[in-house]
C-alpha cells in the first residue's frame, strides 16, 4: 500500500510518500519526504505570521506534491490512500493542506484520513523505532505545544498535562527576539549559547501551585527579561552565551523534572521525546541521561522528523486505516485550531 501524505499545519510545507508492508508490525518504508520551511518568509516579524503561512502554502503546495511523488518515483495513480493533518494548527494554513488533499481523494475514489498533528509527532519516535515497548511516556516539546502523553497501546493518548501558557519553544524564539538574535529563536540560542556556563545566571524551575504536570513557561520568561534589563545584556555582549546557555539549560531542566514526576506516576516502559524542540542537544542530553538514571527506554527522532513533516502524518495514518480498513473518502473532514 502506498500513501501520500501532506503536512501545513504551521509554517512547513510537506509532503510525503511511504510504502507499508505489514502494518502495524512493522513500519513504513519512507520514500520520500519532502519539507519546505517559510523560516525566511517570517524572520522579519520575528513569528509566525498566520495570513503570509496559509498564502506560501497555496503557492507551493502543488510543487511539493509533485516533488514527493517524483522522488518516490510514483504517480497519483498508484496511491492507495491519502493522509492529512487536521489540526491543531493555524486554521488557514490546515485548510490548504486539507482541500488539497480532499481533492486528490475525491477525484482519485481513494480512502483520507485525517490525523491529529500532536499524535502524528508521537508517532514519529515510532517510525523510526517500531519496537518501542508499552506503557510509553511521551514529551512534545514544539513552537507551539508543551504536553506530556502516556501511550499504554498503540494509538491510544492520554494527556498528562500540558502548557497553561507559553510553549517551551514559544520561550525560547521570544527572548531571541527580543534581543534581536533571529528568527527561529530555538536553534540560535542553542548556537550562541554552546559555548557559555548554564550556571552563569541564577533560574528556578518553574512549579505550578497546584504541583501539577501541567507545564507554565511565563514566569520563567518574566524571569529572563528581568535579567536581560537589570544587567544590561545586548546582542552583542560578551555575557551572552552564559546568559542563553543558563536560560536554555533551565527549560530543559524544567521538561525533563516533568518527565521525571510523570514517570514516577505511571512507570511506564519507554519514554520519548518528540517535536521540533526535540532537536536541541542540550534537551536531547538532559533526557537521555534521565532516562539512563531511570532505567527506562529512551527514544528521540532523528531530527529531520522533529519538525513539522509529512512522513509521520503517512505512518499515523496508516496506523489508523489498519484499523478501518473499510474508510472511505470524508469530504466533510474539517480543520480544528486546537
Amino acid at each position: 500500500m502506498l500513501v501520500l501524505a501532506i503536512e501545513t499545519s504551521c509554517d512547513e510545507t510537506s509532503a510525503a510518500v511511504l510504502r507499508a508492508i505489514d502494518v502495524p508490525a512493522a513500519a513504513p518504508e519512507v520514500l520520500s519526504n519532502i519539507v519546505l520551511s517559510q523560516d525566511e518568509v517570517h524572520a522579519p516579524y520575528g513569528g509566525v505570521v498566520p495570513e503570509l503561512a496559509s498564502r506560501q502554502h497555496i503557492k507551493t503546495i502543488a510543487a511539493i506534491v509533485s516533488e514527493g511523488l517524483a522522488r518516490a518515483g510514483v504517480g497519483l495513480e498508484a496511491i492507495d490512500l491519502y493522509a492529512v493533518t487536521q489540526g491543531p494548527g493555524l486554521i488557514g494554513s490546515l485548510l490548504v493542506g486539507l482541500s488539497f488533499a480532499k481533492g486528490l481523494a475525491y477525484y482519485h475514489k481513494k480512502p483520507l484520513v485525517g490525523v491529529d498533528h500532536l499524535e502524528a509527532h508521537l508517532e514519529a519516535c515510532f517510525l523510526e523505532n517500531p519496537g518501542i515497548a508499552y506503557p510509553v511516556l511521551g514529551l512534545l516539546v514544539s513552537g507551539g505545544h508543551t504536553a506530556l502523553y502516556l501511550m499504554g497501546e498503540p494509538l491510544s493518548y492520554k494527556l498528562l498535562g500540558k502548557t497553561r501558557d507559553d510553549a517551551a519553544g514559544e520561550a525560547l524564539d521570544k527572548i531571541a527576539k527580543f534581543l534581536g538574535l533571529g528568527y527561529p529563536g530555538g536553534p540560535v540560542i542553542e548556537k550562541l549559547g554552546r559555548l557559555g556556563n548554564p550556571k552563569t545566571f541564577p533560574f528556578a524551575v518553574p512549579r505550578t501551585k497546584d504541583r501539577s504536570l501541567d507545564f507554565s513557561f511565563s514566569g520563567l520568561k518574566t524571569a529572563a527579561l528581568k535579567h536581560i534589563r537589570e544587567h544590561g545584556i545586548v546582542k552583542d555582549d560578551a555575557r551572552l552565551p552564559d546568559f542563553l546557555a543558563s536560560f536554555e539549560g533551565v527549560v530543559a531542566r524544567t521538561l525533563v523534572d516533568h518527565v521525571r514526576s510523570a514517570a514516577d506516576q505511571v512507570q511506564p516502559k519507554s519514554v520519548v521525546l518528540c517535536g521540533g524542540v526535540a532537536r536541541n542537544t542540550r534537551l536531547r542530553t538532559r533526557f537521555q541521561d534521565f532516562a539512563r538514571e531511570a532505567g527506562l527506554d529512551a527514544y528521540v527522532p532523528s531530527p529531520k522528523l522533529c519538525t513539522d513533516n509529512a512522513a509521520m502524518v503517512g505512518a499515523i495514518a496508516l496506523k489508523k486505516f489498519a484499523r478501518r480498513p473499510a474508510l472511505v473518502t470524508d469530504l466533510d473532514l474539517d480543520a480544528y485550531a486546537r
